[in-house]
């Protein structure tokens, strides 16, 4: 079966979640522009749409349907060749309306799982749930008609591990799509010892139709992404505590978060981070990652104190940011969580004395936004972090030491066979995380 005819059935299982959605939508728009190559012109290709809640599946025919519309306004003229024929298509907005419908044609939304039992590919995005997805992987399989390949978006859990509990036979790969999937550009891809390497070559044709950049990652939990960013979490959660001890947890919270945003020019501080991915989801994944680490201890008693008393962070479905170690309103953070008052602080009632402790950022810095377009980029932050280190202040010791962590860790997922090389660490951090450099580097020496 080739890389065409496999694509002529295939079911997004989860599909009106965040990630399934985005799944959905680039597989979609794949099956389409296979099926209007002309050798596949007398063919069906189907898309199931699976999903436990039909209310959840009425939201996602909209969400589609606005993306295509999208998407179809961005490749007008490319429509236009494929519609030329259509005499009836008289001007842009006919074509787009046409190419929304023919997508969307192929998608059939279904709340029984019965429907996957015809696909040839089976693509998960359901909760990081390893007892979840091996259920649905087994139940698949044991009433397939077919022997499907099971494409699974975890973030975390071990594909050799899905695959002997579901009884696979090394029909399963890891294609993990970042947030959103229809926008960021990473996916990581993650083969077991039985994964086929016809699998592997699928995978890298798919990624490379979509315009993404694959990056492989070895089969240990947390893989690249998270098996940095929890690391750098507890990193930052434990130097916040050591805070603690002369400063109230807000306080403590609110420089950490702000060294770790301004002083190492990242998108977002590690707690803005934490909240964004879900303190719950964090927890998650560390409870994961914790039966196959061995030499360090993959795991935060705060996350476990944050979920004990309900605050979670995490998104909203129409992609608000939910409250965590930060509050916030229309995006902006305007108070920080005290553990100690159980209350939210306000930004303004702290910030003054905090600013103080932190100390000035060096003459030489840049924001982020501004470094990511640097074309000489590595030459700025080269002068940046030496400036850094000759700071005295609170805010640029605890950057430089931070940023020495950061490296640490990227050395380590490629000394312990996590990453293949550092490169790859850099990729994953710089294009699935927005950094403006990777963390394995010689910025600083």
């Amino acid at each position: 079966m080739n890389y065409n005819e496999r694509f002529e059935n295939v079911t997004i299982v989860g599909a009106a979640g965040k990630m399934g959605s985005g799944i959905l939508l680039l597989t979609a728009m794949e099956m389409y522009n296979i099926s209007m190559k002309p050798e596949n012109k007398d063919k069906d290709y189907i898309l199931y749409a699976f999903d436990i809640s039909q209310n959840a599946l009425s939201g996602l025919k909209t969400y589609i349907q606005d993306q295509l519309t999208k998407q179809a306004e961005r490749k007008i003229e490319i429509l236009k060749e494929h519609y030329k024929d259509k005499k009836d298509l008289a001007n842009d907005s006919d074509i787009i309306s046409q190419y929304v419908k023919d997508v969307m044609a192929m998608i059939q939304p279904v709340t029984t799982i019965e429907s996957a039992y015809e696909s040839h590919i089976i693509f998960e995005a359901a909760s990081e749930n390893p007892d979840l997805k091996t259920k649905i992987f087994a139940q698949i399989n044991a009433n397939s008609k077919c022997e499907p390949w099971f494409f699974t978006n975890t973030s975390s859990i071990p594909i050799s591990y899905l695959n002997e509990k579901a009884n696979l036979n090394g029909r399963i790969i890891g294609v993990h799509f970042y947030n959103p999937p229809a926008v960021q550009k990473l996916v990581e891809v993650i083969k077991c010892d039985q994964t086929p390497d016809i699998m592997g070559e699928f995978v890298s044709t798919y990624i490379k139709n979509l315009r993404k950049i694959e990056v492989p990652s070895y089969d240990k939990a947390g893989f690249i992404g998270n098996g940095h960013f929890m690391r750098d979490a507890l990193y930052g959660m434990m130097r916040m505590e050591n805070l603690r001890k002369d400063m109230s947890f807000a306080e403590a919270v609110y420089i950490v978060n702000k060294v770790t945003q301004d002083f190492l020019i990242r998108p977002m501080g590690i707690f803005q981070l934490i909240d964004y991915v879900g303190i719950d989801v964090c927890q998650f994944i560390m409870k994961v990652m914790k039966p196959y680490v061995t030499d360090e201890d993959i795991h935060s008693p705060l996350l476990d104190t944050m979920m004990e008393i309900g605050v979670k962070g995490g998104q909203n479905h129409d992609g608000s940011q939910k409250d965590g170690f930060l509050k916030y309103e229309k995006g902006r953070i305007v108070a920080i969580w005290d553990l100690d008052k159980k209350e939210y602080v306000k930004i303004e009632d702290i910030s003054e004395k905090c600013d103080k402790l932190i100390g000035a950022l060096p003459q030489e810095h840049q924001p982020w936004k501004v470094v990511v377009r640097d074309p000489n980029k590595n030459e700025f932050l080269t002068k940046y972090f030496s400036a850094l280190q000759k700071e005295n202040g609170m805010g640029a010791k605890l950057a430089v030491e931070y940023h020495i962590k950061s490296k640490q860790i990227g050395e380590k997922l490629v000394s312990d066979k996590v990453a293949f090389n550092a490169d790859d660490v850099n990729t994953v951090l710089m294009t699935g995380f927005f950094h403006a450099y990777g963390p394995i580097n010689d910025f600083s020496k």
